[in-house]
């Protein structure tokens, strides 16, 4: 089976532009038990290996037993298992008795951006800072929503008003550093992440960014080492460990590029870009149905995650099911009309391929309209010609097939015709020679003597049964025969 754009390079695109975790979670049960919340996914904008689970200094509680943390730890729960509706509900239940729960806000946020009402997510998000105008978390996932809608540079210049209260603030510097590498400002970029890292030497979500920006810069051993740094002082963040998948990419160390994403995926179960970055890997592995099942979590986890979406595409068409790659090809293309990637990998499904009772000429003839209309949008694949080849091939070897068929219809038609008249003059013949013998027949029967017919005897009547009284009657006796010589006289 032939390989797509997509491949290993899916994976890459994920560092280029398609990855946003899960943005808030609440205050942390106990140390070794961080919560999160369900993840949403990025319009194709950020360059970000997900986000941390924790918030900046979470406070210190007890294991949830009642109350409004129990029903907060309820909500997120739900909203991992992808229940977004239910969770939505559950949280503004909980915020209508503790109004000022800024996690729960924040949570909120996430469950409405991923229901796709960017509008109430924004002031979930700001109703969380105006309560916590330091959580991080919502401040991430207010620039994420910034850059994603176009919208980066009007946060930037707020980002930087409200710096000039809060010079020192660790979670403004983390969220100016994320929206200007989203810019590609990368020296000013890299500049925020290290101002936050003055302020606090151990902020992990600092260090990712910084990560990303030398990443971008083609520093990937450095990219490497301040991840590795992040790595040791929380091992469990799930971000770190997909951000670190992508550097071990590109760093062709692919065994522990997969254990990375791996652990990442295990760490976050809802963690859609982990997932997505696994199940890429798993398609190159041509390890199919392990892949439609990390595949199709990252799509339960964000619906409108276009990388995740055209990744599963691949793995059901890797197993044969055309419908259901063709159904998230083609809703790639709703979720992101501008990208060019869905149209060479329908014309790939349709060129490998046979639904069934789809015209094969029609196949082949879908499969060239979806090249041309990738290289049209300035698709720049380089197997493209060599696939359109194929595909005329293809037409021609069914067209010499289809003329072959069409003949040996054809010659079978004048067999059979020749054959039907061949029997139509034997049994003409056939019926000519009976009628013939007939009336030879007929002839001799005329000129033959004609015998007698034989005399008949008369037959004896059947003798009739006497009655009891005929038998019994007295015969008379018979008249006497003359004497002969001599004649009777009356007297003596």
């Amino acid at each position: 089976m032939r390989t797509t754009s997509l491949g290993a390079s899916v994976v890459l695109a994920a560092a280029l532009g398609l990855v946003l975790g899960a943005c808030a979670s609440g205050p942390k049960p106990r140390p070794e038990a961080p919560v999160t919340a369900a993840a949403s996914a990025d319009g194709g904008v950020s360059v970000d290996a997900g986000v941390s689970e924790k918030p900046a200094a979470p406070p210190p509680a007890p294991a949830p037993t009642s109350g409004a943390q129990k029903d907060f730890l309820r909500a997120v729960e739900i909203a991992r298992r992808g229940e977004l509706t239910a969770a939505e509900t559950a949280l503004k239940a909980l915020l209508d008795h503790e109004p000022k729960l800024d996690y729960a806000w924040t949570n909120l946020g996430i469950v409405q951006e991923r229901q796709g009402r960017a509008d109430e997510a924004e002031r979930s998000y700001r109703k969380a800072l105006a309560l916590m105008p330091e959580q991080e978390a919502a401040w991430d996932c207010l620039a994420r929503l910034y850059v994603r809608t176009n919208r980066a540079v009007k946060l930037e210049a707020e980002l930087r008003d409200a710096l000039k209260a809060r010079e020192d603030s660790v979670a403004l510097h983390t969220a100016l550093a994320f929206v200007l590498l989203q810019e590609k400002k990368h020296e000013t970029a890299a500049n925020e992440a290290k101002r936050a890292l003055k302020g606090d030497e151990r902020h992990v979500r600092a260090m990712q960014v910084l990560a990303q920006v030398y990443y971008r810069e083609g520093k990937f051993e450095l990219a490497r080492m301040v991840l590795e740094n992040a790595r040791a002082i929380d091992a469990d963040d799930a971000a770190t460990h997909n951000a670190l998948g992508l550097v071990h990419l590109v760093l062709k160390a692919r065994p522990q590029a997969l254990e990375s994403f791996k652990l990442a995926a295990q760490l976050r179960p809802d963690f859609a870009e982990a997932r997505n970055n696994y199940g890429a890997m798993l398609n190159e592995a041509q390890d199919y149905p392990a892949a439609v099942t990390e595949l199709e979590a990252a799509v339960r986890a964000a619906p409108d995650f276009a990388s995740a979406r055209l990744n599963l595409g691949n793995a059901y068409r890797g197993q044969g099911d055309f419908a259901r790659a063709q159904a998230e090809y083609e809703q790639v293309l709703k979720l992101q009309p501008s990208l060019v990637d869905p149209y060479f990998n329908l014309a790939i499904l349709y060129l490998d391929l046979e639904p069934q009772g789809l015209d094969t000429l029609e196949r082949y003839q879908k499969s060239i309209a979806y090249f041309e209309q990738y290289k049209s949008r300035g698709g720049g694949d380089d197997r493209v010609e060599q696939y359109l080849k194929d595909a005329r091939k293809g037409i021609e070897k069914e067209e010499r097939r289809r003329e072959r068929e069409r003949k040996d219809q054809l010659r079978k038609a004048a067999d059979q015709e020749k054959a039907d008249r061949q029997k139509a003059a034997a049994d003409k013949q056939a019926a000519a020679d009976k009628q013939a013998a007939a009336d030879k027949q007929g002839q001799t029967d005329k000129a033959a003597p004609v015998a007698p017919a034989p005399e008949a005897k008369p037959s004896k009547p059947p003798r009739s049964k006497r009655s009891p009284a005929a038998s019994a009657a007295p015969r008379s006796p018979a008249p006497a025969a003359p004497a002969s010589g001599k004649l009777a006289t009356d007297g003596k």
